[in-house]
């Protein structure tokens, strides 16, 4: 597979070198001299300096061979424009943007009909809005991302030491929960994966991977002693559009939140725009401005502004000054091993966000979701199962799943599986796979064509 990546920025170069790390042969153009001399001297890639939008660029980048081309500069029109000539140089190549701007939302789909020189659009900050909201549905996790049309979950929580799984084999864990479904994917454990056996024991402060059907969640959050309810009260720090977008959603909701922002004019426009969301003018890292506004009754703040050191520090003090649960948006991946250690659990990211976005399209078979794990240690695929693949017809015990990937979740009409080693997997089903990186090239080729691997 040959991918022309256009931006070498934060999304850009991490794309970058996930995908060159997997073999794939990676084109990077960015017309930042200081950005192409960090991505020659970190990825095996070729750099190119100059225009993206340039048809002479693309054209010595090699676009009527590649395979896809993905516009991911922080500049829409950039974006857009790329796009529009890597169409006329080669229209068999697939076209990925990343636009951010909020004035494309109200006419998404619009902009796909009338561009047609855009395959997909990835709008990092509509995905991150998303993620949060499907924090505030499974209150006590880490993340949640949902599969199988929702029906689904892929759940991380932190193992509590009064769990009562605390201290069990995997093996174990059947005999002490009796039929409850629970299915480990993952442990992170000491910032390391693990891809568990049934040997391998559970331990306090853990970052548990696990999947569940949606009607079980509930009943299986209690198991790692969550119990606590959806939240009500809800501060959003931050007016952009990501914090419109979600005191939007919580109105519809019919929640009342309060948002800070500290632009007066942002702030004026906000209090038009919104129902009924109390707008405060203001600097959400100051101490008494939370004080003032009952920060300790909060159920939940959300620090999305677009310096992430204001959104780690307002984060912080709302958790020592009121105890509540925060989310934070943090975007340097250098700052996420340093979250949890500080006391900030629940962190959200439009570049990863983004990359997510992006890796369903770009991976081989019909892939219908993507999501990273633990930076680039781990994927999490929803793809449907094919004819021709090598783990269909028999056993899963008995089937080609490359070492270091696990199935762990099957969506067959509407019916959810949650498998064991005697699951037959059939074509047309929709099957979840675990996977690390090293497991990644082989997990793409079991979806597509029957290879045996030993």
């Amino acid at each position: 597979m040959k991918i022309i990546i256009i931006g070498a920025g934060g999304v850009g170069f991490y794309l970058a070198q996930k995908l060159a790390s997997e073999n794939k042969e990676v084109i990077v153009i960015d017309s930042a001299p200081d950005a192409i001399k960090r991505a020659s001297e970190n990825i095996d890639a070729q750099t190119i300096i100059g225009d993206g939008g340039s048809p002479r660029i693309l054209k010595e980048a090699g676009l009527s061979e590649a395979d896809i081309l993905l516009a991911v500069t922080n500049s829409d029109s950039v974006n857009i424009t790329a796009c529009a000539v890597a169409n006329i140089i080669s229209p068999s190549t697939k076209k990925i943007a990343r636009i951010r701007n909020a004035d494309f939302d109200s006419f998404h789909q619009s902009l796909m009909r009338y561009a047609p020189h855009i395959d997909t659009i990835i709008n990092p900050e509509i995905e991150v809005a998303n993620t949060i909201e499907r924090l505030f549905k499974v209150p006590g996790a880490i993340e949640v991302n949902e599969f199988a049309k929702g029906k689904i979950k892929f759940i991380g929580v932190r193992l509590k030491k009064n769990s009562r799984l605390s201290g069990l084999k995997l093996i174990e864990i059947a005999s002490e929960i009796g039929d409850k479904p629970l299915l480990i994917a993952g442990i992170i454990r000491n910032e390391k994966l693990i891809v568990p056996t049934g040997q391998d024991k559970l331990k306090p402060d853990d970052l548990i991977y696990f999947i569940s059907e949606e009607k079980h969640l509930a009943e299986t959050m209690s198991l790692f002693q969550e119990y606590t309810s959806a939240p009500t009260k809800i501060m959003i720090i931050g007016g952009g559009s990501i914090g419109l977008k979600l005191a939007e959603r919580l109105e519809h909701r019919g929640l009342i939140p309060k948002l800070i922002e500290i632009n007066e004019t942002k702030a004026s426009v906000l209090a038009e725009k919104l129902n009924k969301t109390i707008i405060l003018q203001g600097d959400g890292s100051d101490r008494e401005l939370l004080a003032g506004e009952n920060i300790s009754g909060m159920d939940m703040v959300v620090t999305v502004t677009n310096d992430e050191e204001i959104n780690i520090l307002s984060a912080l003090l709302a958790k020592k000054m009121g105890g509540c649960k925060t989310i934070a948006k943090i975007d340097k991946f250098d700052y996420f091993p340093l979250m949890a250690a500080i006391g900030i659990e629940q962190v959200v990211s439009e570049r990863v966000s983004a990359i997510d976005s992006i890796l369903k399209h770009i991976r081989k078979g019909k892939v219908i979701s993507a999501i990273s794990i633990k930076g680039e240690e781990a994927e999490v695929l929803e793809a449907e199962a094919l004819a021709t693949s090598a783990i269909v017809g028999k056993p899963l015990k008995k089937a080609s799943v490359p070492r270091g990937s696990l199935i762990i979740g099957i969506l067959r009409e509407e019916q959810v599986i949650i498998p064991s080693g005697e699951t037959v997997i059939i074509p047309g089903d929709r099957i979840i796979i675990f996977a690390t990186k090293n497991a990644l090239p082989k997990v793409e080729k079991i979806l597509t064509v029957k290879l045996e691997f030993f």
